[in-house]
C-alpha cells in the first residue's frame, strides 16, 4: 500500500512540474527571442554604423581631393554631406573643414559656430579639441581675453591632446592683452615641454626674446603671425578606423 501511495505522490509531482514547465515555456521563449533580438539588432546597428562611416569618408575624402584640385565648391558641397551624415568622426572633420572654408572668406562668427558644432560632434578629445583649437584662433585678436581663457581652459589639463598648443595659444592672448610676465612664463613652459613640437618651441624661444628686447610691435607682428598659422588637423582621410594621435604642428 505504501509504495502505491507513493507512486501516485510521484505522479502527482510530476504532473505538478509538467504544469510548471509548460507556464514557463512560453516566457523562457520570449527571453531567449529578446536575447537573440537584442545581438541580432546590436550586430545590425554595428554594421549599418560601419557602413554609414566608410560612405562618409569616402566623400570626405572626395571634398580633400577637389580642394588640392582648385575645386572649393565641390569641396563644399562634399564637406557639407559629410557634416550631415552618422559618422561623428568625419561630421565634425568636415565641420571643421566648412568652418576653415569661411575663415577665408573672413566671416569669423560663422566659421567659429562651425568649429562649436564640431567640437559638439567629435567622438573623442584628439578631433574635439583641435576644433576648439581653432575656435581660440579665429578669435585671438578680436576677442577679450577672458573668453579666450574660458575656450582654453579645458584644452590645458592634462592629459588633452593640443595640451601645449593651447598653452601657446594662451601665451599669445596675454601678449596682445598686455600681459607680457604671464605670455613669458607661459612660453618658457612650451620651450622647455619635452612634448612640445619643434616649431612651437622655437616660436616660444623667438617671442621671450622678444620680450626681453622690449619689442613690443614685434612681439604683436609674432602673434599675429602665429594667429595665421593654420590650427592642427586631427587627422587624414582614410578608412573608417581613425588614428587616435595628435599630429606635431
Amino acid at each position: 500500500m505504501v509504495d502505491v501511495f507513493e507512486e501516485v505522490e510521484g505522479q502527482i509531482r510530476s504532473d505538478r512540474y509538467r504544469a510548471l514547465a509548460l507556464k514557463a515555456l512560453p516566457v523562457f521563449i520570449g527571453l531567449v527571442v529578446l536575447v537573440l533580438a537584442g545581438v541580432g539588432g546590436w550586430q545590425g546597428y554595428k554594421a549599418w554604423t560601419q557602413s554609414q562611416s566608410t560612405k562618409a569618408s569616402e566623400i570626405y575624402a572626395k571634398g580633400l581631393e577637389a580642394l588640392e584640385a582648385g575645386r572649393p565648391a565641390d569641396a563644399k558641397a562634399s564637406w557639407e554631406t559629410v557634416s550631415k551624415s552618422a559618422s561623428p568622426a568625419y561630421k565634425s572633420l568636415a565641420l571643421q573643414h566648412l568652418g576653415a572654408l569661411r575663415l577665408g572668406e573672413r566671416d569669423v562668427t560663422g566659421a567659429v559656430a562651425l568649429f562649436d558644432q564640431a567640437a559638439k560632434a567629435a567622438p573623442d578629445p584628439l578631433i574635439g579639441d583641435a576644433a576648439r583649437l581653432k575656435s581660440v584662433y579665429a578669435l585671438l585678436d578680436t576677442t577679450p581675453r577672458a573668453e579666450i581663457d574660458a575656450r582654453l581652459e579645458p584644452l590645458l589639463k592634462a592629459g588633452r591632446p593640443f595640451r601645449m598648443q593651447a598653452r601657446e595659444a594662451a601665451a599669445f592672448s596675454k601678449l596682445l592683452a598686455g600681459d607680457t610676465a604671464g605670455a613669458r612664463s607661459d612660453f618658457v613652459v612650451v620651450s622647455l615641454a619635452p612634448d612640445a613640437a619643434e616649431g612651437a618651441r622655437s616660436r616660444a624661444t623667438a617671442a621671450m626674446a622678444l620680450i626681453d628686447s622690449g619689442s613690443a610691435k614685434a612681439t604683436a607682428d609674432l602673434v599675429k603671425a602665429a594667429a595665421a598659422l593654420p590650427p592642427p588637423r586631427p587627422l587624414p582621410a582614410g578608412t573608417p578606423g581613425l588614428p587616435l594621435q595628435a599630429p606635431a604642428q
